[in-house]
């Protein structure tokens, strides 16, 4: 026996050829179903099944926002899906990502070209959007005079603010004709001069809705120069104009929401930022006086008087420590001033008594060389006024004035005449 393979290699062979099957990858099924089952999970389980046979399909609770309508057993359908195999159990099923309603099928696939060639042409990109005004004066609404859809718009509009002015264009939003009169409203609204527009209806069918999938009013919506919010259907409806428009609303009292500026929310809003703006204002303040109060401190600290204070604290500590680095001298040289007279002892005594001795002998000397002695013996010492000592004739004339000093004051005498003697050898 030979090629032999396991069940689990046979179904993923089996799920590779579904896979790169490029018809299975978006094919449209049409029947009608068949045991229907909401799971608790939100996955939706259920067959389609015709005269000649029937497939197992599921659609996940992720794929479930695209559906507009509840299933139910006997309805006729067209899925949107994937064919491909569940490689534990080996069975292939539809995988569900849209699901519409018998009869609408033609008209899906209008709205699927329509859709296609609008985005070519760029009348879905970002960057042509205009922002909405956050505060309007004069709003206008193109949608039908009498129904749900005016009022709810009206009623929302007043009870968020009650000096807004409303416009409206009562146009056809139903049957022949209705979307060339959805297009004439945007273009008179446009010319006219509102702050903001709003285009749309109440819910109804896709054949309903149609009016808001013809291609007049995208180029209507796209060419406005006043922002536009589309407010179509319920949250499920989805139209072109949703994708031409600057912004989308699931309902027209959502739309009226997003247009219309709630008054007392504003004012709430207003009191709150002003009041944050007074607390932030008081940080501020406070913020600042702490920095001119550091700052003050600081020139306090460079300041002369600052300075002063700061350079007499280092004198102080500088006399502190030298005081007590001199104390702490003398004490050392006091203990070895102490352990050298210790260890000297008795020799030290005799030093003393023959330094004694050649004292005396040393101050009778200068007691014989002293000036004042020699004045005593009867000499003199003579000087001019200056202080000059005077020891010869030479520096002297006749006239000047001299101090004679003796052993018991000063003597003031005038020269009246020199004589010069030859000194004896």
């Amino acid at each position: 026996m030979q090629n032999v393979y396991s069940v689990g290699q046979v179904n993923a062979y089996i799920k590779s050829m579904f896979t790169q099957d490029y018809v299975l990858r978006r094919i449209y099924v049409k029947g009608e179903i068949s045991n229907c089952k909401y799971h608790t999970s939100g996955h939706i389980y259920f067959s389609l099944k015709d005269e000649s046979g029937t497939i197992a399909c599921v659609m996940f609770a992720s794929a479930r926002k695209g559906l507009a309508f509840s299933m139910k057993n006997g309805q006729q359908v067209i899925v949107l899906g994937t064919v491909n195999v569940y490689e534990r159990d080996g069975r292939y099923q539809l995988y569900a990502s849209e699901i519409i309603l018998d009869g609408a099928g033609l008209l899906y696939e209008k709205f699927e070209a329509l859709k296609r060639e609008l985005e070519e042409m760029g009348m879905f990109a970002p960057e042509y959007k205009q922002p909405i005004p956050r505060f309007i004066h004069r709003l206008g609404v193109v949608t039908a005079p009498t129904g749900a859809a005016i009022r709810d718009i009206i009623q929302v509009s007043k009870r968020r603010n009650p000096g807004i002015e409303i416009i409206l264009y009562p146009a056809l939003v139903q049957g022949e004709g209705a979307a060339e009169s959805v297009a004439k409203g945007i273009r008179m609204l446009d010319d006219y001069g509102v702050d903001l527009m709003i285009v749309g209806r109440g819910g109804g069918s896709i054949e309903d809705l149609w009016a808001f999938n013809e291609e007049i009013t995208a180029r209507a919506i796209f060419n406005c120069r006043t922002p536009v919010i589309s407010a179509v259907g319920h949250e499920t409806d989805t139209t072109i104009a949703d994708y031409v428009a600057d912004l989308r609303a699931p309902t027209p009292s959502a739309a009226a929401e997003l247009a219309v500026a709630d008054l007392r929310s504003v004012q709430a809003d207003v009191c709150r930022q002003s009041q944050q703006l007074q607390e932030a204002m008081l940080r501020k303040l406070w913020d600042v006086r702490e920095k001119a109060a550091g700052r003050e401190r600081i020139l306090r600290m460079l300041g002369p008087d600052g300075q002063i204070r700061e350079k007499r604290m280092r004198l102080l500590d500088a006399q502190e420590r030298m005081s007590r680095c001199m104390e702490e001298k003398l004490q050392a040289c006091r203990q070895e001033t102490q352990q050298r007279a210790h260890r000297l002892g008795q020799g030290m005594e005799e030093r003393h008594r023959d330094l004694c001795h050649r004292m005396k002998l040393y101050i009778e000397k200068m007691k014989g060389l002293s000036p004042l002695n020699r004045l005593d013996q009867g000499y003199s010492y003579t000087s001019d006024l200056q202080g000059k000592k005077v020891t010869q004739i030479s520096q002297v004339k006749a006239g000047d004035l001299l101090q004679i000093f003796v052993s018991d004051g000063r003597i003031l005498a005038e020269v009246k005449q020199t004589e010069r003697h030859e000194t004896k050898p």
